[in-house]
């Protein structure tokens, strides 16, 4: 008899994914299965044996379609696979399925020429994003908040805090297809498969994760001071902040590189690798 697998990562959601995943089960119907995705030595063996009659569902956040589509190294599995989103940013829910009334989203064809990432020689698929500056600053400093307290860790507030005072912008070469740029006083530059990171922030308001030209798209923002920055960032919210192009440069391309001149925090969907000088993404 067809039945319902529910895959779920129990520390998404502020450690509450085993909550979420009977959240989700609540709206299936028939015989639903909760399998915890960090106790499967083999995912990619794990969903070739997976019955065609079953229903497939991964329940955690942007970091667990991090972790699926890094296993799966590349390949987009036969098996359809559907996402019910129960991380605490949800970005690339926000991205393509912003509707609340959307539950389950098919994600293979999102799994599908993802772009790669190295970083000191290790290289990695990512979905949303790479941010490196503040973003990076920003998820290096909300680590140590979790690590101290359970309670949800405020982003914006520590954004502004580092603008204010603790991160200091570094210059920035940026290599896009070959063609070189040099920027200073450079607070963010990350490059972006979608939309949006950082929980909601619409970093690059025209990328298309699906267009048919593969290309990625890198966000400098340069050269403006503690106050106007603090002005300018909460336009990242509405994807406005690309109209100041006085300090914000837009590029597309196919292969990035970025380098700082002084190490700093870097974010990958989220997940934090600190002291990186540079970083070269491959779409």
């Amino acid at each position: 008899m067809a039945k319902n697998i529910i895959l779920f990562n129990p520390y998404s959601n502020n450690k509450r994914g085993s909550e979420t995943a009977e959240e989700a089960k609540a709206l299936l119907t028939g015989e639903t299965v909760l399998e915890d995705i960090t106790k499967i030595t083999d995912i990619v063996k794990y969903i070739n044996e997976v019955s065609p009659e079953d229903k497939l569902i991964l329940v955690g956040g942007d970091g667990t379609i991090n972790h699926l589509a890094n296993d799966l190294k590349g390949q987009v599995p036969i098996t359809e696979i559907l996402y019910y989103a129960a991380g605490t940013g949800n970005d690339f829910k926000t991205d393509i399925a912003p509707a609340e009334g959307i539950k389950f989203i098919p994600l293979n064809k999102y799994l599908a020429n993802l772009p790669t990432v190295t970083i000191n020689g290790k290289t990695s698929y990512f979905i949303n994003g790479i941010g490196y500056g503040i973003d990076g600053y920003c998820c290096e400093v909300g680590d140590k908040c979790r690590a101290a307290s359970d309670k949800p860790v405020n982003y914006a507030g520590i954004a502004i805090k580092g603008l204010l005072f603790h991160f200091k912008p570094r210059n920035a070469t940026v290599i896009v297809d070959g063609v070189e740029k040099n920027y200073k006083h450079v607070w963010l530059a990350p490059t972006m498969k979608g939309r949006f990171y950082g929980g909601g922030m619409m970093v690059a308001p025209s990328q298309n994760r699906l267009n048919p030209t593969k290309e990625v798209s890198t966000v400098v923002m340069y050269d403006s001071g503690k106050l106007k920055t603090l002005m300018v960032f909460p336009n990242i919210f509405k994807g406005e902040h690309i109209k100041h192009t006085e300090m914000v440069d837009v590029m597309t391309g196919h292969e990035v590189t970025v380098r700082f001149d002084s190490p700093c925090a870097l974010q990958i969907d989220g997940e934090t690798v600190l002291n990186v000088s540079e970083y070269t993404v491959r779409a």
